[in-house]
């Protein structure tokens, strides 16, 4: 392949991660409308990001175990129709109770397609280029809270928030065709097997790795779930305000992105470690100035920078602690991001029902990142004593 062929190929596969990130992030910016609409609390609100995470947890794991004998091209199009079905329940839905149903359906393909995309990325490019090549596939994430996420918001503020699921469904069948006609077939490697993707996981660097993800990712998860309550409520602004709030972050995440995956050719662990000290910092200083809108907006940002240099960075530690499990392996990432997702709408909710106030999710968060850097710490020790690349 040439490189234009390359670079077509891995963003066909970077418009399912968009399509992804739609749909996991709109919501947030979408509770409060559903929140009224169906007569539920906050906290029950926070459940639809729950469910999507806990989909994601189970899911990643069983369908990349089922995906790891499995041409990678053409099992990415099966996760995608799976995808497709469970936003037409979410759509449908007439109750919350099927609503929470949907949304858990949703989650499941996910981490598989990006565990499937994320290898097919990173053997197109090579080793030299594997994390930016990781990267550009899980900037589709990060690009769709600046764009998609804001965009959907505000659809489904003036028309419905139902129709968040239709656009999704609808990007998620684009992406289909994108990836059918740009992206080349693709074997797993000679010998890939379930038994052997299994038997690859006793191993201490991937579950100490898979850790990280969830404690380093949890802490933004317990702002992010509740970022419109704080903007409008501690902060000051205004409903129509909820956008531009969404967009800040997701710049800060797209360019986190692209710097991660970047500085994770130089060194993974060290990208790590930096990044996790940044978001605990910068959590600690969100929840003491969130009153203030400039103030807020610029840390909300800053956040999203620090976090999002853990998305690429994450993904391609977990690849390199078990070589001979690539296909699960890879998956555990978005099992931990999305179990960290969960944890942070739950702690992040525990505090405010507990009558803490809207800010303590935001101390929940640095005390997260802090033990992180713990952890890393740990990881980086394991990595030398293995001989391992840092």
């Amino acid at each position: 392949m040439t490189r234009t062929q390359i670079a077509l190929a891995i963003l066909a596969l970077a418009t399912g991660g968009f399509a992804i990130g739609v749909t996991e992030f709109a919501i947030m910016g979408l509770q409060r409308e559903i929140v009224l609409d169906l007569g539920v609390s906050y906290g029950q609100g926070g459940m639809l990001v729950t469910a999507y995470a806990l989909g994601v947890v189970v899911g990643a794991p069983v369908l990349s175990l089922m995906g790891a004998k499995r041409e990678r091209k053409a099992y990415a199009l099966f996760l995608l129709v799976l995808f497709i079905g469970a936003h037409l329940l979410s759509f449908l839905a007439p109750n919350f109770e099927t609503l929470i149903a949907g949304r858990f359906l949703s989650g499941l393909p996910h981490g598989a397609y990006f565990a499937t995309a994320a290898l097919m990325g990173a053997q197109m490019a090579g080793p030299a280029k594997r994390g930016r090549a990781i990267a550009v596939v899980l900037s589709g994430l990060a690009i769709a809270n600046v764009s998609g996420v804001p965009g959907v918001t505000w659809v489904g503020q003036q028309f419905g928030w139902r129709w968040m699921f239709v656009i999704v469904a609808l990007l998620a069948g684009l992406t289909m065709l994108a990836v059918a006609f740009l992206a080349p077939r693709q074997q797993p490697p000679a010998g890939a097997s379930v038994r052997g993707e299994l038997r690859a996981l006793a191993n201490q660097r991937l579950w100490v790795g898979v850790a990280l993800s969830v404690i380093g990712f949890s802490g933004m998860f317990a702002i992010y779930t509740y970022l419109s309550h704080v903007a409008v409520e501690v902060t000051g602004l205004s409903d129509q305000a909820l956008p531009l709030v969404v967009l800040i972050f997701g710049s800060g995440m797209v360019i986190g992105t692209f710097t991660g995956g970047w500085l994770a050719d130089k060194s993974v662990l060290g990208t790590a470690i930096i990044a996790m000290a940044a978001v605990a910092v910068f959590m600690v200083l969100f929840g003491l100035l969130a009153h203030i809108p400039a103030l807020m907006l610029i840390l909300l940002f800053c956040v999203g920078v620090s976090a999002a240099n853990l998305g690429p960075t994450m993904q391609t530690h977990l690849i390199d602690t078990a070589p001979k499990a690539p296909q699960l392996a890879a998956s555990f990432h978005h099992s931990a991001f999305n179990t960290a997702n969960a944890m942070g709408a739950i702690a992040g909710g525990m505090t405010i029902d507990a009558g803490w106030g809207l800010r303590a999710p935001a101390y929940v968060g640095a005390a997260a990142a802090a033990l992180g850097v713990l952890i890393t710490i740990y990881a980086i020790w394991l990595a030398k004593r293995a001989g391992a690349k840092i």
